[in-house]
């Protein structure tokens, strides 16, 4: 079994927000063994020196695409899938090379590529997939232009496509069935409009309570959760009326929808980096028209968003939310958080916090006895400077996943 130790370093268990100084970390397998600030006797161990630097959890972003290699998510579903499938392994290198050892994908991904990874045929992040995203005609997922003659829907059978269409509670049972059957370890679906899709606006809410309520059943039945694109106060309260545990986005929240949230015990994944990336660079990149216009109507509302959330006491995630290019923006988010919520709790939103939206409490986003190795060594404090862990990863001494060191330049 390898052993690694890590000699000296600062640990960083964001859940009790403290720095241990001076400590060492022992590693053996994929798991951590030994946390102490006396000497470890360890000596067939693989040593790293880390003094002044900081030991924390690898970073867990609850809301990725990574089979989104083009902005307009229409034209990425009409790629031959090989080519929706090798532009996507760029993109999570690059995501565990930021340290974010662990994503959850919000509709694309599948087993296959999770598998890949897991079996180290690929570097990248632990996935946990989504599948396809589950919407309703004329829905978040539904990419068809209007039109006065709707083609029939193919788009499950897209590599590229994020989502499919199922309308009617039979036949949205059915889907999640088949989502879950595929080896998809919680259920998105769309309950509100969106951004990126081409007719649907935000306020529409989308799929009757029925619908919702069928999706959320199949999803307990399977000992696991639903996650739900929805922007405003009405779509996230009934959406977590149904059962919704987890809502992505939520820009448009209200009072009364975050109390709500916190009345049964539901998170929220705000993704905001993504509006300030589509602002940016969305129309060069091929985002359409209509989807540019929406953009500035949920993006200061995000930020005032976690406000709201903060003030209700519910529980954030780190997502990012990324399409294309724009992918490599995706630590930025740290940044706009910090400004509103503090580092710490920005930091707690990519590690403690996560790892409860993915149900691996103590497994992952900690550093204690136990918990998965999956580590980053920071050269510095993020406790008092969040850019240290921005950019494309230059800042992070090291990057662990399981015990297997990705990538060093200690």
């Amino acid at each position: 079994m390898t052993k690694i130790l890590l000699q000296g370093g600062n640990v960083l268990d964001p859940a009790y927000g403290i720095l241990l100084r001076g400590h060492h970390v022992l590693v053996e397998g994929e798991r951590i063994t030994a946390i102490s600030p006396d000497p470890i006797d360890a000596p067939d161990a693989q040593r790293f020196d880390v003094i002044g630097k900081t030991i924390m959890p690898g970073l867990i972003d609850c809301h990725v695409h990574v089979l989104a290699s083009l902005a307009n998510l229409g034209a990425n579903a009409l790629q031959p899938g090989s080519l929706t499938s090798i532009r996507a392994l760029p993109i999570v290198e690059a995501m565990l090379n930021r340290g974010f050892t662990t994503v959850r994908d919000a509709g694309g991904a599948d087993w296959g590529l999770a598998q890949a990874i897991a079996i180290g045929l690929v570097p990248g992040p632990r996935i946990f997939p989504s599948g396809k995203a589950l919407s309703q005609t004329g829905g978040h997922g539904d990419f068809r232009p209007r039109s006065d003659v709707l083609e029939p829907c193919s788009c499950a059978f897209r590599a590229g496509a994020i989502a499919r269409v199922a309308d009617g509670v039979d036949a949205v049972r059915l889907a999640a069935r088949e989502e879950l059957q595929k080896g998809a370890t919680q259920i998105k679906i769309m309950a509100s409009g969106g951004v990126a899709s081409p007719t649907d606006p935000i306020g529409n809410t989308q799929y009757s309570e029925d619908e919702i309520r069928a999706i959320v059943a199949e999803a307990e039945a399977a000992q696991t959760y639903v996650m739900a694109h929805a922007y405003t106060g009405r779509a996230i309260s009934r959406a977590v009326r149904c059962g919704v545990r987890t809502i992505e986005h939520g820009n448009l929240v209200d009072a009364a929808a975050a109390q709500i949230m916190r009345e049964h015990g539901a998170f929220v994944v705000p993704t905001l980096v993504t509006y300030d990336a589509l602002a940016r660079d969305g129309a060069r990149l091929g985002l359409p028209a209509d989807s540019v216009a929406k953009i500035e109507s949920v993006r200061q509302a995000g930020r005032d968003s976690l406000k709201i959330y903060a003030e209700h006491g519910v529980p954030m995630g780190f997502g990012s939310d990324l399409l294309g290019e724009m992918h490599e923006s995706q630590s930025e988010e740290f940044l706009i958080r910090a400004e509103i919520l503090g580092n710490l709790e920005t930091i707690r939103s990519a590690t403690s916090i996560a790892a409860a939206i993915l149900q691996r409490e103590g497994e992952l986003g900690t550093v204690r006895v136990g918990a998965r190795a999956d580590l980053i060594v920071v050269n510095g404090n993020p406790l008092d400077d969040i850019g240290l862990l921005t950019g494309q990863g230059e800042h992070l001494a090291l990057v662990m996943q399981s015990g297997y060191v990705h990538r060093s330049s200690l």
